[in-house]
């Protein structure tokens, strides 16, 4: 079993990664989670001194590996991403493009049982604010409207979203990036 350690930008990447769908991802690729996850409470805070600190602490408790999960947003480039967000030997840094909400709309078989319908949305990492089309969505085919991102979270992990539903969309490919990275961890051990 490999040892990881995961620090993400915010609650909503923790609540994922923190899920029982997510956990038994990592059980069936020879992965273990060395500790809860860490919320460095904003992408800002991904290179500084203290998130090197909770870097050292995941070390520390046997992590092999450490992986960043953060938003790409509005940056030119995956570079100008990796560069702003803390590295070393052994830290891998994921981005999901645009947001983790870009995830969700990908993941068509959660939204189809929330919606009701047979749900499909043609290419979820286009979208600049994911959740505002989530949103829409939403008040589109349940009715009402749902404001906060924490709460949608809980919805879609309540109704089976996982990653590698996301990463079976042929048009989210930072969702199948990130767990082929993680399975490429576990073989190469």
């Amino acid at each position: 079993m490999v040892k990881v350690g995961f620090i993400v930008e915010g609650d909503c990447e923790k609540m994922v990664l923190s899920s029982n769908a997510f956990s038994q991802f990592l059980q069936a690729n020879n992965l273990v989670l060395v500790d809860e996850v860490i919320n460095a409470r904003g992408k800002s805070n991904l290179n500084l001194p203290s998130t090197a600190t909770l870097a050292q602490v995941l070390r520390d408790q046997g992590a092999q590996w450490i992986v960043v999960l953060r938003d790409a947003d509005d940056m030119p480039c995956m570079t100008s991403v990796k560069q702003e967000t803390i590295q070393a030997d052994d830290i891998i840094v994921c981005i999901a493009v645009k947001e983790l909400e870009g995830w969700y709309l990908a993941d068509s078989t959660t939204l189809s049982v929330i919606f009701r319908t047979t749900f499909f949305f043609e290419c979820p990492e286009q979208e600049l604010e994911p959740v505002e089309i989530l949103k829409g969505q939403y008040i589109k085919y349940r009715g009402r409207g749902i404001n906060d991102k924490k709460k949608f979270t809980n919805l879609m992990i309540g109704h089976g979203f996982t990653i590698e539903n996301a990463a079976q969309h042929p048009n989210c490919s930072s969702a199948n990036y990130f767990l082929t990275k993680l399975q490429t961890l576990a073989s190469a051990n």
